[in-house]
């Protein structure tokens, strides 16, 4: 989603954001991140804060919930947060019409094409003539991909040829465990928890990324802020980044922590386990240069299938879309 910043002082008018947006802070290290109030990003930050991470690498992290991407998307554009999660698309489209947003690796986690157990589809081409739902719209990143994968490999024109449904992650999942639909492309944690409950991947957007040129797991989502934040505050950016790889480390060799999150994540038993195991699949493993040049590389594959209303003019990644630590 584009938004002017005309856009942004309308629809901050309207009453779009669904938080009090906070006052303006003056301590140097202060960072207030707005994420999504039962969003994924929170089990992360619940680690962070519970075990004062933030403080012992000298900041102070101030998590403000929403209750829609919109919402915070607005609040990051009016400069009434310092901080949130989205993704490359977004950013891109916004440096290339001169807003300096830019982005750290979040997670590699994406979305899959899910279909029960025993359901004879096994490839993409049986996806032929059957009703598939997804979620996150027309131009989801991990819809895109999957369709240029199936144009190319196989001649298939998704939309054409099969029955899609567009629906909210929940609803979709539903309609899926009711037997409403054949298939289904989820975000990731949504697929995690079919998988625990009777359902298998058919394809990944990851899959479909390397297939596409990618060597290697691309980052889905960042930490997106301003360059001009960045610069004017280096220890709270610093702060923030080693904090939350003290956080991931944490989440990626420590069941105990997974436990102790449960009531925060809603589940429990193979449920917990499967969006524990897929979260650890997630983390960025790899040098933040990696990422930026697959990424450009799916850009363009995505630009020639969304086209303008996906990516806007910019017929290439903005430059600066992936912010590279500063030399020490």
């Amino acid at each position: 989603m584009m938004i002017s910043r005309r856009g942004t002082l309308r629809l901050a008018a309207l009453g779009t954001a669904a938080a009090v947006v906070p006052k303006p802070s003056f301590a140097t290290n202060r960072v207030r991140i707005g994420v999504l109030k039962f969003g994924t990003v929170s089990w992360a930050l619940d680690t962070l804060k519970h075990h004062r991470f933030d403080a012992a690498n000298g900041i102070d992290l101030e998590v403000v919930d929403f209750a829609g991407e919109d919402a915070t998307n607005v609040a990051m554009l009016a400069g009434a947060i310092d901080m949130i999660v989205s993704d490359w698309l977004w950013v891109s489209r916004q440096r290339s019409e001169g807003v300096d947003l830019t982005l750290v690796p979040y997670s590699t986690a994406v979305g899959a094409i899910m279909v029960k157990e025993g359901v004879p589809i096994r490839t993409i081409t049986d996806l032929r003539g059957k009703k598939l739902g997804v979620a996150g719209g027309p131009l989801d990143k991990s819809w895109l991909l999957i369709q240029a994968l199936a144009r190319r490999d196989h001649g298939l024109d998704l939309p054409a040829t099969s029955d899609i449904v567009f629906g909210a992650p929940p609803l979709i999942s539903e309609k899926a465990m009711q037997g409403e639909l054949d298939a289904v492309l989820n975000f990731w944690h949504f697929c995690a928890r079919l998988e625990a409950n009777g359902f298998r991947r058919l394809i990944g957007a990851d899959a479909a990324a390397k297939a596409l040129g990618a060597s290697g797991a691309v980052s889905a989502l960042g930490y997106v802020f301003h360059d001009k934040w960045a610069n004017e505050h280096p220890d709270a950016i610093g702060g923030f980044i080693k904090a939350s790889a003290q956080s991931k480390d944490l989440l990626a060799r420590s069941d105990d922590e997974w436990l102790r999150l449960a009531p925060v994540i809603r589940a429990q038993g193979e449920e917990l386990a499967k969006l524990r195991d897929r979260y650890r699949g997630g983390i960025p493993r790899r040098p933040v240069a990696e990422d930026a040049a697959d990424a450009g590389k799916l850009y363009r594959v995505l630009a020639e299938i969304g086209g303008e209303k996906l990516v806007g003019r910019a017929p290439e990644m903005a430059p600066g879309t992936f912010w590279q630590v500063p030399p020490q």
